[in-house]
Order: C-alpha cells, then sequence, then structure tokens
C-alpha cells in the first residue's frame, strides 16, 4: 500500500515539477546557430581524422590518380581558407592549392588543417540571422552568393571530404571518428 501511494504522489506531483522548470530561451539566432552546430560537427570530424591516420598513412592512396590522405587534407585546408575568406569578407590569406604544395609531412598537414579550422571558427562565430543573408563575393567565380551560402557550401565541401577520409581510414584499418560515438 505504502509504495501505491508512494507511486501516485509521484505521479500526481510530476507535472508540477516539469512545469516549474524553466524552457530555455530561444534563441536569437536559430539560423546561424544551426549552420555552426553543423560546422562544429565536420570539423571535428575532419580534426580527428588527421589526429587518426599514422604518418605512413598520410602517403595513403587506394589507387593512382587520386589523392592521398594527406593531399585530401591539406586540400581541405586550402579550401577552408579561401571559402571563409570569402564569406569574412576578406582575401584569402592563402591560395586554394598552398597547402597542397607546401605541406607535405603529417605534422604540417595538421597543423594547416587546425589553422585553417581556426580561421573558419571566426567567420561562423561572427554569423548572425543578420548577416547570413548579406551578399559576398563566391570564392570560385565571379558570381556573388550569400553569407550563409558561403558557409554552407564549407559545410558541404568538407563533408564531402570526410567522407573521402573515412574510406581511407578504414582500408588501413582505423575507425573513422563519427562511427566512435
Amino acid at each position: 500500500m505504502r509504495t501505491v501511494c508512494t507511486i501516485l504522489l509521484v505521479a500526481a506531483l510530476a507535472p508540477a515539477a516539469a512545469a516549474q522548470t524553466p524552457a530555455p530561451a530561444p534563441s536569437a539566432n536559430p539560423i546561424s546557430d544551426g549552420i555552426r552546430g553543423q560546422w562544429n560537427g565536420v570539423k571535428r570530424n575532419i580534426q580527428r581524422s588527421a589526429d587518426l591516420m599514422t604518418a605512413e598513412g598520410y602517403e595513403y592512396r587506394p589507387v593512382d590518380g587520386v589523392r592521398t590522405f594527406g593531399e585530401i587534407l591539406a586540400h581541405v585546408a586550402g579550401a577552408n581558407y579561401a571559402i571563409c575568406a570569402a564569406a569574412k569578407p576578406e582575401k584569402t590569406p592563402f591560395a586554394e592549392d598552398h597547402f597542397e604544395k607546401t605541406a607535405t609531412t603529417r605534422p604540417a598537414i595538421i597543423k594547416a588543417t587546425a589553422d585553417s579550422i581556426a580561421y573558419c571558427d571566426a567567420v561562423y562565430a561572427a554569423l548572425t540571422d543578420a548577416s547570413a543573408g548579406q551578399m559576398v563575393q563566391s570564392p570560385f567565380g565571379p558570381n556573388q552568393m550569400t553569407r550563409t551560402a558561403a558557409l554552407v557550401l564549407n559545410i558541404g565541401h568538407n563533408n564531402e571530404h570526410y567522407g573521402n577520409l573515412v574510406t581511407y581510414l578504414r582500408m588501413n584499418g582505423i575507425v573513422p571518428p563519427s562511427s566512435r560515438r
């Protein structure tokens, strides 16, 4: 009987307790918060992939004619600078292919990747719903695009190459970051 009374008391008080818990305040920038969330996910996967692969694995290329693991990361680093500079908007500090030509060792590629992510972090952090629709110069042509379009392009590009990295990691017996959760 005591157990039944306790259950009934808890059931009766639960809605009152839930009503007293304040709901989180709605975000003033729900669109840009969503974009930042997507960026945070892909940048984590890219950076963890860079850290997981062995030094020898950075030279891995499954077939002739495709980039090595390290070349993919160097390409992503260069593209991060190009796209995030356009979204800033400012002139890119590095040509898109700069790191593919200059970062050839695991430590250099990891640094280029981390630095490009930090550069983009500042752009995503500054994004607001009000600034999301501002027009910026496309990083890859004469056209203009919204700041949001540039940043979504960057997220998509990173996700595209994260897919390559996943394959390379698995071919080298390494579980990719997104499968480790």
